[in-house]
């Protein structure tokens, strides 16, 4: 007997059934904001449906972040202390052909672009041109990166405007003075108290990272611990950020945090062997350094009561592009989107060769044979229409109450 057709609404719940209760309910109230949070927050029902498909032609393999949208490209500063401007998530990242990031980031474009009421055939221009630029830098075969002083237009205003941004401004935004000490703002929307057992827990786990660990900062000490709240497809992970003080340096400090990993969601669709990594956290940590030119500062990972945790430092540089801000401004929007295709491809040229990646000679015949675009371009367009429709049916199921 066929298994009954699942709704969207139960392939969300049963894929989110295993985060915390209290915490999913917030995540499924921001995917309910608008069209392109529900996108990002449902990326295992893209790559589910995705996986079927015999539309798209064969590509070679590479690294590839796994969930490629318009937000997951960002300002960072790298632990050379240079601002950068690359993708910055990495938590669903996976061995795959290349062809199905494309298909993410391109049906991301569109999905944005009807949010932002950018007319249909910019927003397919602006799809277009994201593939000719990440085609032109795969043909090139050469790895770019984008800093202050190589960025362009509207990234390389964003890159300079973050970097003025202090840390004694984040410290300023998430933290409160009490009696001459620092403390975490626990009247920040985005942090909760922990139970005082767990908090010691890990606050000595944390203490025990910054001693042994050679990725830690160095003579530091925990002060303060809160359960964060960040992003929207991460929603519901247990995460935890630590206020860190100098013990040499007075008034110094640093925050960080420690975010739970667990397996792709791409995992399930991809037939591809994987290598046997020690945690889903040092998976994510090992792509991210391989595709990154520069990887953030502390960037580690830790295994704390058998679960894998990502630990890095909490920066104030760290942003994305508000495309809100800009979307009459045609030019701007091109430069971006031209920097994002580049960004795309210079990350899986840097990666290839890596543990079954395909080489940068495959990479480069793949980017001079254009035949394959058309059909990512009909994939993404038929796609952002059923993201309209199964957003439609969420929204709807969502005010029903069938999400409490």
């Amino acid at each position: 007997m066929r298994r009954p057709m699942r709704s969207v609404s139960q392939r969300i719940r049963e894929y989110n059934k295993d985060l915390l209760t209290e915490m999913v309910q917030i995540k499924y109230t921001l995917m309910a904001e608008n069209m392109f949070r529900f996108f990002r927050g449902t990326n295992h029902l893209f790559y589910e449906d995705f996986s079927k498909t015999k539309a798209i032609p064969p590509s070679p393999l590479a690294w590839i972040c796994g969930d490629l949208h318009l937000e997951n490209f960002g300002s960072y500063k790298g632990d050379n202390r240079l601002v950068y401007f690359d993708l910055n998530d990495f938590d669903e990242s996976i061995l795959a052909p290349a062809s199905w990031e494309l298909a993410r980031i391109v049906t991301s474009i569109l999905v944005a672009f009807n949010i932002l009421k950018i007319e249909k055939e910019k927003a397919t221009r602006m799809a277009q041109l994201f593939l000719k630029s990440y085609s032109a830098t795969l043909s090139k075969g050469k790895p770019y990166y984008i800093e202050r002083n190589t960025a362009k237009g509207i990234v390389c205003t964003f890159l300079k405007a973050v970097a003025k941004r202090k840390k004694k401004e984040l410290l300023q935004k998430r933290t409160i003075k009490n009696d001459d000490e620092l403390s975490i703002l626990l009247d920040d929307p985005r942090h909760f108290e922990i139970d005082p057992f767990l908090k010691r827990e890990l606050e000595h786990h944390i203490t025990q990272w910054i001693i042994y660990n050679h990725d830690s900062p160095y003579n530091y000490k925990v002060i303060d611990s809160v359960f964060r709240l960040a992003g929207t497809g991460s929603v519901g992970l247990k995460r935890y950020a630590f206020l860190l003080k100098s013990v040499n340096t007075k008034g110094k400090y640093l925050l960080v945090d420690m975010k739970q990993a667990r397996a792709s969601a791409l995992s399930p669709y991809v037939s591809v062997p994987q290598p046997q990594w020690g945690s889903e956290a040092e998976r994510v940590v090992a792509v991210q350094q391989r595709m990154q030119n520069v990887p953030p500062a502390l960037l580690s990972h830790s295994i704390f009561k058998n679960e894998p945790y990502l630990i890095q430092e909490m920066q104030p540089v760290k942003d994305s592009i508000n495309f809100k801000l800009i979307k009459e401004r045609y030019r701007d929007i091109y430069q971006v989107i031209d920097d994002m295709a580049t960004l795309t491809a210079s990350a899986q040229l840097r990666s290839s060769g890596r543990q079954g990646a395909a080489v940068a000679d495959e990479l480069i015949v793949f980017g001079q044979n254009l035949q394959w675009q058309e059909a990512i371009l009909e994939y993404a367009g038929q796609y952002a229409k059923k993201v309209k429709t199964d957003y439609a049916q969420y929204l709807k199921d969502f005010k029903k109450g069938d999400f409490s």
